[in-house]
């Protein structure tokens, strides 16, 4: 009798509390989670953090003991972003009206930790935390400024312009995007020698192969963090770059140059190797001193967003067209080759989302899809043209759905396991089964307020993440 029931209970794995890869059973009880950020939810309240049961597709207890599933103790203004880490049971929730990082538990449902906007130096556009929570960074570019927390000291560098941040998982490569230019910056924490060398000095150069002198060092009379130029290569250059996605193996950080969609020339993916020559010796935290862009690969399609599937690095962005009008391209690149193997039709708009989920699925959110070449096509040539902010383009066969409009995708979360994907979309929460794209009943997971993202809490690995 005992064995039966230790069995089929792993709710309880016979007197332990966790439910697989040592992770404690939340005090809901509900193992797949997704929470939603949610803006101006009620007259009193201008953010909540609501979560829903996945696998019922509902946002109370199954018996209705408990009405409503929310996070504890949290108290942002506006959130916007979630970056999601399962594997470390956390998610860190940016809320834009307060400038505010609140690092949620998934084990408790409950706030860990919240650093204000005071640390952060006021509102930031872009914000990353590392996966030991130790660091962040933060790209302010209201106030021209790129504000490292490096254990709870706060460290401010002037970079005019700064719009962008992005961070390898091991915390090496800090990078950091200047928008409407052609410049990528890398963040580095420097050692003690190097701190004397450069006191005073906020251009100081370490005088390493294909350094350049820091764009800013601080503080000044003691300098901890600089932040470096990217050099490049002959024949090798950025065009207004956006962001880096790292390759799964770690050793290569590769930025996507937007190009046209963003007034430049050129859209494409640049290279920049990430070895032991290039990282600061005896560094700590972010250390790419010395990086250099080696390879620089055309994607006509555009270039916003990307999204490695083993080998295979998927691409969106969009394409001018003959009149003016932009539409959306998926681009899938051979980054050992430099070679575009395919281009498909997708969504139109900036695309902000890209995550992969069950049946052989990548999953694309954009925002402002109306304005481009398809729902102009919709209204006059091709009637009935699906025009939506939300693409599901198979792996496996190559073909691209693209889901009838409902407002901007703010948000995107790969149910894994369970073949469906939770979407925030004009402000409200949609379900689809990834077998087939169609629509599940949204009924019971519909918010008040307006829900600007999602992340799936019990996810398998970090992978399963929004991006942005």
């Amino acid at each position: 009798m005992v064995a039966f029931i230790c069995a089929v209970s792993f709710l309880t794995a016979c007197g332990k509390n966790f439910y697989f890869a040592g992770r404690t059973l939340p005090p809901s009880g509900v193992l797949n989670r997704v929470m939603v950020a949610i803006q101006n939810p009620s007259a009193l309240s201008k953010g909540t953090l609501q979560f829903d049961d996945a696998l019922y597709d509902i946002r109370h207890s199954y018996n209705n003991k408990t009405p409503l599933f929310s996070i504890g103790g949290y108290s942002g203004a506006l959130p916007v972003t979630i970056q999601n880490m399962p594997e470390q049971q956390v998610g860190a929730v940016y809320s834009i009206g307060d400038g505010s990082l609140t690092i949620v538990s998934y084990a408790g449902e409950k706030v860990s930790t919240t650093t204000a906007s005071s640390s952060l130096n006021g509102i930031s556009q872009s914000i990353f935390t590392s996966r030991d929570l130790s660091y962040i960074y933060a790209a302010s570019q209201s106030l021209h400024s790129l504000t490292v927390v490096d254990h709870g000291t706060t460290y401010t560098l002037n970079l005019p312009g700064v719009y962008r941040v992005s961070i390898n998982p091991g915390n090496t490569v800090a990078l950091a995007f200047v928008q409407n230019t052609n410049d990528v910056y890398s963040v580095v924490h420097l050692n003690a020698d190097q701190q004397q060398a450069a006191i005073n000095n906020p251009h100081w150069n370490p005088g390493l192969p294909n350094s350049q002198p820091a764009q800013d060092c601080y503080p000044q009379n003691l300098p901890v963090y600089c932040v470096f130029p990217v050099s490049t290569g002959s024949n090798v250059s950025f065009d207004h770059p956006t962001k880096a996605v790292f390759s799964p193996d770690g050793s290569t950080a590769y930025v996507l140059n937007c190009g046209p969609e963003c007034g430049g020339t050129t859209s494409g993916v640049t290279a920049i190797p990430i070895t032991a020559s290039s990282l600061n010796p005896s560094g700590v935290g972010a250390s790419g001193i010395a990086l250099l862009a080696t390879q620089t690969m055309a994607v006509p399609g555009g270039v916003t967003n990307g999204l490695f599937n083993g080998s295979t690095f998927y691409l969106s962005g969009q394409q001018i067209q003959p009149d003016g009008l932009l539409a959306g391209n998926l681009s899938i690149l051979n980054p050992a080759t430099g070679q575009v193997t395919g281009q498909y039709s997708i969504s139109d708009g900036t695309h902000n989302k890209m995550i992969l989920a069950d049946d052989n699925t990548l999953w694309i959110g954009s925002y402002q899809c109306q304005s481009g070449e398809r729902y102009k096509l919709s209204q006059s040539s091709a009637p009935g043209t699906p025009f939506g902010c939300i693409t599901m383009f198979n792996t496996a066969n190559n073909t691209a759905l693209v889901e009838s409009f409902k407002g901007d995708g703010t948000g995107v979360a790969a149910v894994t396991g369970l073949n469906k994907v939770y979407t925030a979309e004009g402000g409200q929460v949609y379900i689809y089964n990834t077998a087939d794209g169609s629509a599940r009943d949204n009924t019971n997971v519909t918010v008040n307020g307006t829900a600007y993202d999602v992340a799936y809490m019990d996810a398998a690995s970090d992978g399963d993440n929004t991006t942005y």
